[in-house]
């Protein structure tokens, strides 16, 4: 099982970066380097607990789908994502939200598993772990923007 833990920093009401975290236009625009569609479930506007979102882009040069079910939520302070149907063996990405000092510290918590066995471990190790962890720094990038200019 591969972790990555990130922290963003933003300057916004915590409503703001948690709403735009679940935010299916937002997501789009954060990812539109990779052409990413939500194609079935809720495909715009929030996502709430229980519901789904497939998605569907291009990555390492093939179009693949990830099919993800919000699991847990917690108004405003936490919510998870996990994978129903994809190309990982597991997928769970832990999603946070703290107040301090007039800020908002977003942290994210992102557990996977490849399939493949050592196939997959170390496609993962060479491209995978590095190509997930600027996926999110760029969804950060944007929901930072986002929720300080909405502020």
């Amino acid at each position: 099982m591969t972790t990555i833990n990130l922290t963003t920093k933003i300057k916004a009401p915590k409503q703001i970066v948690f709403d735009a975290s679940r935010n299916i236009n937002i997501h789009q625009q954060s990812a539109s380097f990779s052409k990413e569609k939500a194609i079935a479930g809720v495909t715009s506007g929030l996502i709430n607990l229980d519901e789904t979102v497939t998605w569907r882009g291009k990555h390492f040069g093939f179009y693949l789908t990830h099919k993800s079910r919000i699991t847990a939520m917690n108004l405003y302070d936490y919510f998870v994502d996990e994978m129903e149907k994809g190309k990982f063996k597991s997928f769970k990405h832990e999603h946070f939200f703290e107040e301090e000092n007039g800020f908002i510290i977003m942290k994210d918590k992102l557990q996977y598993e490849t399939p493949f066995g050592i196939f997959g471990k170390l496609f993962d190790v060479l491209f995978l772990k590095r190509h997930l962890i600027n996926f999110l720094l760029e969804r950060n990038k944007v929901l930072k923007e986002i929720s300080e200019n909405n502020n």
